[in-house]
């Protein structure tokens, strides 16, 4: 078989998407080109790697074998990645991060303070929501995350570096604006606007809720912190979200936060890799300046 580097690449891409389209978007390709990659993989091969049903397409028999091979050949190039990266040293080399969203309001700060002191530095930023990003951690494709709490079964190593308090916000002119330590039974009528099932911040919401027994009414789910905020100061609803998040609108009087009982949550922030991750020297220091940079500002919190 004669087979290439690149036509592995693009397969992997198509099998983990399952769409010629999103493949084509992540590599940058024109849809044509993808195709083309596949069906030459295909032709060395000598079987077909995928079957279409109606709309979708599905990997074959072939297609799952030639997956786990792809997949062990990009591990190995990894790998083969990292050492030449350890004699390049700290300043050059490649380094990807993925973020929760939620942390992505200050994180993005931290990136820009590194890749200043290290502008030789390649850095690829992958923004994404917390269930994508662990996908993303199972596939071992970023050298480091930052993200809530890191979830049990998943082997990580994982170090806090930042506080991160959850707070409870509405519109400025909420009937409970100038109350006190607002008893959590008092908002029993409101409707809240929630992320979307397996946010880090709305799992900590609704264990908060379960655990002073507090049925609430969910209106809108969104996905994204900007879209949650928006739609607060429209009025569609209160929400939980991070202090980080909702920094300028506080300042600016366009959200206020509630004084509600038990609030705020108490979260933290988590740097982590893989346990077993061969981490360059570039994303060691990356690592110890995000511990020590978080470790400031919760410093100057207190």
């Amino acid at each position: 078989m004669h087979i290439t580097f690149r036509q592995l690449q693009v397969f992997e891409a198509v099998a983990r998407h399952l769409s010629y389209t999103r493949a084509a978007e992540e590599l940058h390709l024109t849809q044509p080109a993808v195709s083309m990659q596949v069906k030459q993989l295909e032709s060395s091969v000598g079987l077909p790697l995928f079957e279409q049903i109606g709309k979708k397409i599905y990997l074959t028999e072939a297609g799952e074998a030639m997956l786990g091979h792809a997949r062990t050949i990009n591990r190995h190039l990894a790998a083969a990645a990292e050492e030449m990266n350890d004699l390049k040293g700290v300043d050059s080399g490649r380094l990807k991060v993925a973020i929760a969203s939620t942390v992505n309001y200050f994180a993005t700060r931290l990136l820009a303070e590194f890749a200043h002191s290290h502008p030789a530095v390649e850095i690829s930023l992958d923004v994404t929501n917390r269930e994508t990003l662990l996908r993303r951690l199972d596939d071992n494709a970023p050298d480091l995350v930052l993200m809530g709490k890191p979830p049990t079964g998943l082997d990580l190593v994982a170090a806090p570096f930042m506080d991160n308090p959850l707070v409870m916000i509405a519109p400025p002119d909420h009937r409970f604006a100038n109350g006190r330590n607002i008893p959590l039974c008092e908002l029993a009528g409101e409707t809240f606007v929630v992320r979307e099932p397996g946010s880090g911040t709305r799992i900590a919401m609704e264990r908060y809720f379960a655990e002073h027994g507090f049925e609430h009414t969910a209106g809108t789910e969104l996905t994204g912190n900007e879209a949650i905020k928006q739609s607060v100061e429209a009025g569609l609803g209160l929400a939980v979200v991070s202090v980080h998040t909702v920094e300028l609108e506080l300042a600016v009087k366009r959200l206020i936060r509630l004084d509600v009982e038990g609030m705020p949550i108490m979260r933290r922030w988590y740097v982590g890799h893989r346990r077993g991750k061969r981490l360059s020297p570039t994303a060691q220091a990356f690592r110890q300046f995000v511990i020590e940079a978080g470790t400031r500002v919760s410093a100057a919190a207190v």
